[in-house]
Formats: C-alpha cells, sequence, structure tokens
C-alpha cells in the first residue's frame, strides 16, 4: 500500500486556503483592534476568541453533517465551495471598514467570514481520511499540515510585503492577496479531486488490506469500547492542553513583539516565517518517523521540542538572531504534534464517523483557543507581557504528562522489504 502523493497535494488544497487566511486573521485583527479602534488586551482576546465560540457549534455541526450529505460531486466539497466564495466576498469588506474606521461594518464583515470559515473547515479536513487508507494517514497529514504551512507561510510574506508602516495602515492589498489564494486554491480542488470516486476506491484499499475494515466503516455511531475511550479522553485532554500552549503564543504574537522587542510594521513576521520554512521541511521526515515509531512517541518528541522553545524564548528580552533558533525548534514540534494528533483521533472513530470526530478534535481545540486569548491577554494587560512564555511552558508540560497516559489510535504502515520502497510514489 502506496501513499499517493500527487492526490493528497491536491486534497490539501484546502487546508492551504483555510490556513492562509487564519495565519492572516490571527496576526492582523488584533493589531486592527488594538491600533485603530483602540480596544485593550483583555478585550482584544475576547473579540479575538470569537472565532473559536463560533467553532465550537459550527464544526462540530457540519461536520457530523456532512457525514450525511450525498451529492455527484461528494459529501465534503460544497460546503468547502460555498464556504470559500461566502468568506472571500465578506473578508474583503473588513481593511474597507479598518481603513475608514467603521467598526460596525468591521464587525459585521468578520463575524460573516467567522461564519463561512467555520462552516467548511471540518468537511475541509475530513477529506483526508475519507480518500486516504487508515494506515497511511499519518504521512497523508504530513503532505496536508505541509501544504497548510506553504499556505501560512504565503500569509505571512504577504503581510510582511504588503503593509505600509504607519500607524493606521491600509490592509487591503493583504486582504486581496489571501483572497486570490483561497480562490485559487479551491477551483483547482474541485478540478482535480474527483471526491466521490476517489473515496470508494479509498475504502476498496482499506477492505483488502483489512478485511472488518468493511463492517466498521459501514457503521455510524457505534460505541466506543471502554479502553478506547479511554485513550480518547487523554488525547482530547492533550490536545486542548497543547492549544492552550500555542494559541496563546500565536494570538499575542505581533502584540509581544511590537512591545517587548519594539518591532514595526510587518517585521514581527520573520520569525514565524522561520517556524514555517521548520516545519515545511520537517513535514515529510516526520511522516515517515511516525511510521517507524509511532505517532505517540512522535507527538512527545515534538512536546519536548516546543516546551523547549517556550522556555527559551522568555529569556530574549530584545530581539536578536538567536530568537529564530528557537522558532526552529517551535516549528519542527508543532508540526510532529500535528501530523500525529488527528490521525490518531480518527483512527478510534468509524469510517461513518470521520466527520464527526473531526468536529469533536475541533470542538476540543478551539475550546481551548477561545479560552486562552482572554486568559494569556488578562495576563499580558494586568500583569506582564514577560507573563507569554512561562504561560505556554506550564501548559505544554501538563499536555506531555496527559499523552503519555494515551494507548490508542497508533496504526503504523505495513514493514517494507527495503528502504527504497518507502519513496516510491503513486501518479
Amino acid at each position: 500500500m502506496k501513499l499517493n502523493y500527487k492526490r493528497t497535494i491536491l486534497i490539501g488544497l484546502a487546508f492551504l486556503s483555510i490556513c492562509s487566511f487564519w495565519q492572516m486573521y490571527e496576526n492582523v485583527i488584533p493589531l486592527i483592534l488594538k491600533n485603530t479602534f483602540g480596544f485593550g488586551e483583555t478585550i482584544t482576546g475576547a473579540i479575538m476568541a470569537l472565532d473559536n465560540v463560533l467553532a465550537l457549534f459550527l464544526l462540530p455541526l457540519f461536520g457530523a453533517f456532512s457525514d450525511k450529505v450525498d451529492t455527484r460531486f461528494g459529501k465534503r466539497t460544497p460546503f468547502i465551495v460555498i464556504g470559500t466564495m461566502i468568506a472571500v466576498i465578506f473578508m474583503i469588506i473588513i481593511p474597507v471598514a479598518d481603513y475608514n474606521q467603521n467598526l460596525i461594518l468591521f464587525l459585521v464583515a468578520l463575524g460573516f467570514v467567522l461564519i463561512a470559515m467555520g462552516s467548511y473547515r471540518s468537511p475541509a479536513v475530513a477529506l483526508m481520511p475519507d480518500l486516504t487508507p487508515k494506515p497511511l494517514r499519518s504521512k497523508a497529514n504530513a503532505i496536508i499540515n505541509l501544504m497548510g504551512a506553504v499556505g501560512g507561510m504565503y500569509a505571512l510574506q504577504m503581510i510582511k510585503r504588503l503593509t505600509p508602516d504607519g500607524d493606521n495602515p491600509n490592509y487591503l492589498p493583504v486582504f486581496l492577496s489571501i483572497a486570490a489564494i483561497m480562490i485559487f486554491a479551491v477551483i483547482l480542488l474541485v478540478k482535480t479531486i474527483k471526491e466521490k470516486k476517489l473515496s470508494i476506491e479509498a475504502l476498496k484499499e482499506d477492505e483488502e488490506e483489512k478485511p472488518e475494515v468493511k463492517n466498521q466503516s459501514d457503521t455510524a455511531g457505534t460505541k466506543m469500547p471502554k479502553e478506547v475511550y479511554r485513550s480518547f479522553r487523554f488525547i482530547l485532554a492533550s490536545i486542548f492542553l497543547w492549544f492552550f500552549a500555542y494559541n496563546a503564543v500565536t494570538t499575542a504574537f505581533s502584540r509581544y513583539a511590537t512591545e517587548v522587542w519594539g518591532l514595526e510594521g510587518g517585521d514581527y513576521a520573520d520569525c514565524l516565517t522561520i517556524a514555517m520554512i521548520a516545519a515545511i521541511i520537517s513535514y515529510i521526515p516526520i511522516g515517515f518517523i511516525s511510521g517507524k515509531f509511532g505517532r505517540k512517541k512522535t507527538i512527545l518528541g515534538g512536546i519536548i521540542l516546543i516546551t523547549i522553545s517556550y522556555f527559551c524564548g522568555f529569556f530574549f528580552l530584545e530581539y536578536s538572531w538567536w530568537i529564530n533558533v528557537v522558532f526552529i525548534f517551535t516549528g519542527i514540534g508543532w508540526a510532529a504534534i500535528n501530523v500525529n494528533s488527528y490521525p490518531m483521533v480518527v483512527e478510534m472513530s468509524r469510517g461513518a464517523d470521520i466527520g464527526k470526530y473531526t468536529g469533536i478534535y475541533y470542538t476540543f481545540s478551539m475550546s481551548s483557543q477561545t479560552l486562552t486569548p482572554i486568559v494569556s491577554g488578562a495576563l499580558l494587560q494586568f500583569v506582564s507581557y514577560r507573563t507569554l512564555f512561562p504561560y505556554a511552558f506550564t501548559f505544554s508540560v501538563a499536555s506531555f504528562i496527559t499523552m503519555l497516559l494515551v494507548r490508542h489510535g497508533d496504526s503504523r504502515p505495513e514493514k517494507r522489504n527495503n528502504a527504497l520502497e518507502h519513496f516510491e510514489i503513486e501518479d
């Protein structure tokens, strides 16, 4: 059984589109809230948490809904296309409202964008396990995350190159560049990936590898065995905790870099770009490492790396070239976690429930991301900006402890006769 890399890259276009938007959102929107509308850190953190509040309802709802949809385009594709169209229309209004300092228009447009993005994220992510045999999902998820990192890096470069200096910069060129990549990615996805046909082929491959998969895949809502459910709860706790750490840093980083290190304009994007590059380089090797050593061990290694990076980040009182080395560890560690955590969750699910379990995965990650900007924002405002990295370090350590207790969800591809077979690629 071999992973079709070309197909997986094309499937990843949906995630590239999503990540390009969220990278821009997390970096630009807090600056608009603070500099244009004059909100404090706590209020800014609360508004930044709104997308996660919506996601708590939208992601499981649309994930489970897409499980039940059956169109000639497939289960997930209609959600991806319609959601992208609505998001692009309203996201162009946001920088216009910002430039004209129209808070009502800004909030209305932002609300519609967040609803649209929430309506298709679970279906877009579920597309990968739908079209990929179980043993190959870590490798496939490495490719998907690679595509997401490319989208994120593209957004960071657009921020850096298209954001002018000044107190009230015009962000319209940045938003237009993100809208363009979102439209292009989804058009190419629809043209090349015939979801309904490919999902049938993937199911047949699973059945040939493991005949018992047929009954599992055709049964929705089957109760988990008790021991599997215990692991399921611990991995959901781990997901909650490592997002509590990571999202605090990513949401506050543009403000942290401005306030603590004195960086101006889009210069803070350099550090995040370094982390993205490190992730991009490491995604494919991590996919192979996961196949050799298992998903759980790879995740634990990633948590160790990213925890070290949080610890080191605290000691930089001003910007230094060495902070880029720290962000290399951040990128590699986060890549190791991301490549394997979602496949572990859907490994415990039934094939007919993939959208539902994708929604549950996002319920925990998004509930974490809902709370942490508010809690960390309050610490930044009322205690010190220097609390950011110790805060992340604490919750990252906690995620390591809960991850140690996970006992299920590890699936490895079949053993190859020689090392060269690992690099075989299907067209």
